[in-house]
């Protein structure tokens, strides 16, 4: 690299200039205020770890993602975060304990070997909370409800919202009889929507009638809270499991028309985001204009287990820019102050200090630098008048443009 291209950073890698890490302060501050107030503890874990933990319960699926480092003092194989599901779990399942109910948010960077679909960069802000200890759908409920307040608290509008079940699959592929390899091709075809060749996996296989028409209609089933009736009598067949499935989306739906019947649900029964891990509803908020999902979540109850402790979990993340881009979080307007010259008088340095504490922003002129105060963001100067040290006004006023 030349000289001239050492300010170039590495592609999905971004800096944050002052006016949008105001912005982003200000949203940060927003959104941990609003998890206080809904009773989700915050949480800070570390950004790099062993790798063994890091790719554990619902990291499995992070290891093309992580980076990886070898730690000096042990040798060990270390990571730098990806994603903080995994170490949110760790501390409810090692760290805490508790026996009830346990409520955590974490917001941080987390960084990414690829751009990830989410946020399109490799060093997003990830925002989310996590419930864990409750298996009832009340905790499903409860996590969707705080995502689409999150949103709006960002001030993301028009929201939508895809609902699925990853237990509705499960169940009719383990009904099928499907090994790990069948179930895998059928799955790859499901998300994918692609209706024929799902027909000609399932017609190649020599599955029974009942049980091929029932999984061939999954990437049909999708809709409004209506496709939940068609659901039923499709799949009337299956299972208790698969029963059960439909019954907890009609349960959540029936919950959401009560809490915010402003909020058009979604239904997609072949919707199977996060597969491997999640093992109940998954859910997703989308807006128009932007392709991909702005936030996601869902249930997972084994991601504790690898740490001693299966308990119930749901939860969700987003990305913190990806909210401030599309949201109307503004940065607070710029904050004018106290230029002040660079003296040891401790009548100057008695003045300046008292004007710091009642709240006021001072910027002591360095000498031998340029003072200029619309660079330094000053509107009055504090000048000495009769052995005293006083605040005025500049007498050419100027406005100081963010950025």
């Amino acid at each position: 690299m030349s000289a001239r291209d050492r300010w170039l950073l590495p592609e999905g890698i971004a800096e944050v200039l002052p006016a949008e890490a105001a912005a982003l302060e200000r949203a940060r501050r927003r959104l941990i205020d609003l998890f206080e107030r809904w009773g989700y503890e915050l949480v800070v874990p570390p950004f790099v770890e062993y790798l063994e933990s890091l790719l554990t319960g619902t990291g499995g699926d992070l290891d093309l993602q992580t980076f990886k480092l070898t730690d000096q003092l042990t040798g060990r194989l270390m990571g730098v975060r990806a994603d903080m599901t995994p170490q949110v779990a760790r501390i409810d399942a090692h760290s805490l304990r508790r026996a009830g109910p346990v409520r955590l948010c974490y917001l941080g960077t987390v960084l990414h070997t690829l751009p990830d679909g989410l946020a399109r960069s490799r060093s997003p802000i990830q925002v989310g909370a996590e419930l864990y200890g409750h298996g009832g759908m009340e905790s499903d409920v409860e996590v969707l409800c705080l995502m689409l307040e999150t949103l709006a608290a960002a001030g993301v509008r028009q929201v939508h919202v895809d609902l699925g079940h990853v237990g509705v699959f499960r169940g009719l592929a383990r009904e099928a009889g499907l090994d790990a390899e069948r179930e895998r091709q059928l799955f790859d075809a499901l998300q994918r929507k692609a209706v024929p060749e799902v027909q000609e996996w399932l017609a190649r296989w020599e599955l029974p009638e009942p049980v091929r028409a029932r999984l061939a209609a999954l990437p049909l089933l999708n809709g409004g809270r209506e496709v939940l009736g068609e659901a039923a009598a499709v799949l009337a067949g299956a299972g208790e499991a698969v029963r059960a499935c439909l019954s907890d989306l009609d349960q959540v739906a029936r919950a959401m028309a009560a809490r915010m019947p402003d909020v058009p649900l979604h239904f997609d029964l072949a919707e199977l985001r996060g597969y491997r891990y999640h093992t109940g509803l998954v859910f997703a908020a989308f807006v128009p204009g932007h392709g991909q999902e702005v936030a996601r979540g869902g249930r997972y109850d084994e991601v504790g287990r690898v740490f001693g402790r299966a308990r119930p979990a749901r939860g969700f993340s987003t990305d913190l820019m990806t909210l401030i881009a599309l949201g109307d979080v503004q940065a607070p307007a710029p904050r004018l102050g106290v230029l002040a010259p660079w003296s040891d008088a401790r009548a100057l340095l008695a003045a300046v200090r008292d004007l710091r504490a009642a709240g006021e922003r001072v910027v002591s002129a360095l000498p031998g630098a340029p003072a200029d105060p619309g660079e330094l963001g000053c509107d009055r100067v504090l000048v000495e008048r009769e052995g005293r040290w006083v605040v005025e006004a500049l007498s050419t006023p100027f406005v100081r443009e963010p950025g």
